[in-house]
């Protein structure tokens, strides 16, 4: 069996294939010379794995972030009243749920106090205004609620959960950061 002459074959280039073609029957190479490449290290299923794993950590990293149930329907509660103004309730009546001094006007400038239904709990949702923070939404709950204390960012709204000084969980939502730490020294335990 004789192969044409290629221009860039070399004469070892010619020799190796004569020696080869002499050397085993014509047809499929044996499978002892063939490389085995498991299946786990393929390029495609190794794009797929390191794809899949990136995806589980986003996903995974979006579901720690998420801010609890009742929080994010405060949150979207409050998107949908933001522009809401008056008091459809008497002062006294939403200081006493939010754990305020009777006696004490309400911290900030209030624009809106009314009774709410947020997933079925009654709730007080009080809008004030902070002077050197910004607008702030603060929710008191009726009923017991089991929300832990933490602070997140979520649906473009500043959230945090503090105490009241009582210890009620109170929410407050903002757009401003700020406008966050200035209520919750006003409004927390730590300024009793």
């Amino acid at each position: 069996m004789t192969f044409p002459p290629r221009p860039e074959d070399s004469a070892f280039d010619l020799r190796a294939r004569a020696e080869l073609a002499l050397a085993f029957e014509p047809g499929e190479p044996p499978a002892h010379l063939l490389r085995h490449t498991p299946w786990h290290a393929r390029r495609g299923i190794q794009r797929m794995l390191a794809a899949l794993l990136l995806g589980g950590t986003v996903t995974g990293a979006v579901f720690a972030m998420r801010p609890p149930e009742m929080v994010r329907s405060a949150i979207e509660h409050e998107y949908y009243e933001r522009t809401l103004r008056g008091q459809f309730m008497p002062e006294a009546e939403i200081a006493r749920h939010m754990d305020w001094p009777a006696q004490q006007k309400l911290p900030g400038y209030t624009q809106l106090m009314r009774p709410c239904d947020i997933d079925g709990s009654r709730a007080y949702h009080l809008t004030t205004f902070f002077e050197k923070g910004g607008i702030v939404t603060v929710l008191a709950f009726d009923q017991p609620q089991q929300l832990p204390e933490g602070q997140g960012w979520w649906a473009n709204t500043y959230w945090q959960v503090v105490r009241s000084r009582e210890g009620r969980p109170l929410v407050l939502i903002a757009e401003k950061k700020q406008a966050l730490a200035v209520a919750s020294r006003v409004l927390g335990r730590a300024s009793s």
